[in-house]
């Protein structure tokens, strides 16, 4: 009979646990809304790459462009995705591009800028391997 008591105890002592850490949990992961301004894109080096460029923006997965923001609603404990591309335009393109993931518990309570550096390296001619850096700057701040 105690062991049958034990068990019972034992069995309802785990379901009321994750009961109460499932709505800790819930509770913890609150949403909130973050405005990311796309401020500019800028070519800080070129060394021989090309003239011609195009530039492309997203955060979250929306397509932005320079001067613009979109507002991304997030849990407390997750991430905002902020990705920069830049092509130099020519009969064979060359392009760089990259990604990062911008914890929202880092972002500070004035907003905080966040920069990109992609790196488009020359795929053919006299100066293939040369490289032009640019520098994609966002701002993020909590609504």
């Amino acid at each position: 009979m105690n062991r049958v008591w034990t068990k019972a105890s034992a069995i309802l002592l785990v379901v009321v646990s994750l009961m109460f850490n499932g709505m800790y949990a819930f509770a913890a992961s609150a949403t909130s809304t973050y405005i990311v301004t796309f401020q500019q894109a800028t070519l800080v080096s070129n060394d021989h790459v090309g003239n011609e460029w195009a530039i492309a923006a997203q955060v979250a997965g929306q397509s932005i462009s320079e001067g613009n923001s979109v507002k991304v609603k997030v849990t407390s404990n997750g991430s905002i995705k902020l990705y920069a591309y830049a092509e130099e335009q020519d009969k064979i393109p060359d392009e760089g591009e990259t990604t990062k993931n911008v914890k929202v518990s880092s972002v500070s309570a004035k907003g905080s800028t966040v920069k990109l550096k992609v790196t488009v390296t020359e795929n053919r001619g006299r100066y293939s391997g040369h490289q032009a850096v640019w520098e994609f700057t966002y701002k993020i701040k909590k609504q």
